[in-house]
């Protein structure tokens, strides 16, 4: 169904260009996409998605990473505005970083969609996120409900957590305590916060969980990629029959994992979907048309229960596999 909708969407927004009386969208104009790192595949899928949506509009679009750097985003936005684009698709390193961006393209009177992670004040055209507290609230009932059926509820959890600057990563800690609050699991350890973005840097943070808190029954990373670190640690320490792991976002890597259950969920953002819905909208906002200031994309909340019968749904939306 999702497939579909995209699909007549993409060639609704092609047509749009053709009819008599509609501003045609010029050649060669160009959509520029500041992302916070290309290293890392979620925002890769991004930049697909808003490629896709540019090119069934006629625009270029072009991508600028900024490598995780406030500065190095500030001067992306610089040159995007010195070289007279006509919008730009942000996804800010963090929430704190994006004001300065809208307020130089507001100056400079280019339109900005802002795609996941979202901002702490300024003016954009619409804003595409996920539902990171409801998908993590999702993840933390599966876990919760585990956690139960094991009799675990006096054990404790821990999260290894995005940057926390970031308003995506307060939700997703938000969503999955409150899941596992709901089925009796309260204790937890210190959260540790994620710096290089490394499954090496989390395998380090889950070996640290473990060694200190005997009692750990859960450890839930709020990344994909950076997930496999925390289940090669509990797995170096014996505990896999002792300590569920859980995630956030998807990789393929991930997806085999949930399959076998070595990592029992993920709350999956659709970042292809995230790009195209942003980038359509800006484009819509170009041509004149009111569009939404906030928009949800949900959280597809894969398990080992369900990971197979949704494999066609995340090959699109999770991991950007249009053909």
């Amino acid at each position: 169904m999702i497939r579909r909708q995209f699909l007549r969407a993409g060639c609704a927004m092609a047509a749009l260009t053709a009819l008599p009386g509609v501003p045609a969208f010029a050649q060669g104009q160009e959509i520029v996409y500041i992302t916070p790192s290309l290293k890392i595949g979620f925002w890769r899928i991004i930049g697909t998605g808003v490629e896709a949506a540019g090119a069934a509009a006629g625009y270029s679009v072009r991508l600028l990473d900024s490598n995780d750097d406030a500065q190095a985003q500030l001067r992306n936005a610089q040159d995007a505005i010195a070289s007279g684009v006509a919008g730009i698709v942000l996804s800010p390193t963090d929430s704190s970083t994006a004001p300065s961006v809208l307020r130089l393209a507001a100056e400079a009177g280019i339109p900005v969609a802002i795609a996941d992670i979202g901002t702490t004040e300024g003016d954009y055209v619409t804003f595409v996120g996920s539902d990171n507290l409801g998908g993590a609230l999702g993840v933390g009932d599966y876990v919760g409900g585990l956690v139960e059926a094991r009799g675990w509820q006096d054990g404790s959890f821990g999260i290894i957590g995005i940057p926390q600057a970031r308003i995506n990563g307060q939700l997703r800690t938000q969503g999955f305590r409150e899941g596992l609050a709901a089925h009796g699991m309260t204790n937890e350890v210190p959260l540790m916060e994620m710096r290089s973005f490394t499954s090496e840097e989390t395998y380090k943070f889950a070996q640290d969980m473990i060694a200190a808190n005997p009692d750990l029954r859960v450890i839930f990373v709020q990344s994909d990629f950076m997930s496999l670190g925390a289940q090669r640690a509990v797995q170096a320490a014996r505990k896999t029959d002792d300590i569920i792991v859980a995630a956030f976002d998807g990789t393929p890597e991930l997806l085999d994992f949930i399959r076998d259950g070595k990592i029992v969920a993920s709350g999956m953002q659709q970042p292809y979907r995230l790009g195209l819905v942003a980038a359509e909208n800006l484009i819509a906002s170009l041509a004149g048309e009111s569009v939404g200031k906030e928009i949800q994309v949900p959280i597809l909340v894969t398990t080992t229960d369900n990971a197979v019968e949704m494999t066609d749904e995340i090959s699109l939306n999770v991991f950007g596999e249009t053909e």
